[in-house]
């Protein structure tokens, strides 16, 4: 049984909404790759009431890293600390799921021939 860590954005959220979220993720990931999970628990709900946000993404960096599989709930890509784990699981090997709610643009200029040219690609959100 593979170990799952869950990133998702939490700023602004209910417990019950957050709980629902990664409810949905483990379904997600259980569909991706076939098989039952064992989820490690990266919601504090018991945190010091002083922390800051350092502490949680070092917390949640120590529980990423005795992962099998990271799973990015809709909207991580505009979470800090949501980037910094996508960034860490991806460097160090950890294979990621991303919520595939998104679509990706192609932003297309003119050359100065008048050729289109790609530029550049946006992620654009689709609630």
């Amino acid at each position: 049984m593979k170990k799952l860590f869950i990133s998702q954005p939490m700023k602004g959220k209910s417990d019950e909404d957050i709980l629902a979220e990664r409810q949905k993720a483990i379904k997600s990931a259980e569909a991706k790759i076939g098989e039952a999970v064992e989820v490690i628990d990266s919601f504090f709900q018991s945190a010091p009431a002083d922390a800051k946000p350092l502490w949680y993404i070092g917390k949640s960096l120590e529980l990423l890293a005795s992962a099998d599989i990271a799973y990015f709930a809709k909207g991580w890509q505009d979470a800090r600390g949501c980037k910094i784990e996508n960034t860490c699981a991806i460097e160090y090997g950890i294979p990621v799921i991303e919520d595939t709610q998104q679509i990706r643009k192609a932003v297309i200029l003119l050359s100065p021939t008048g050729r289109e040219q790609p530029v550049r690609k946006d992620v654009v959100n689709v609630d």
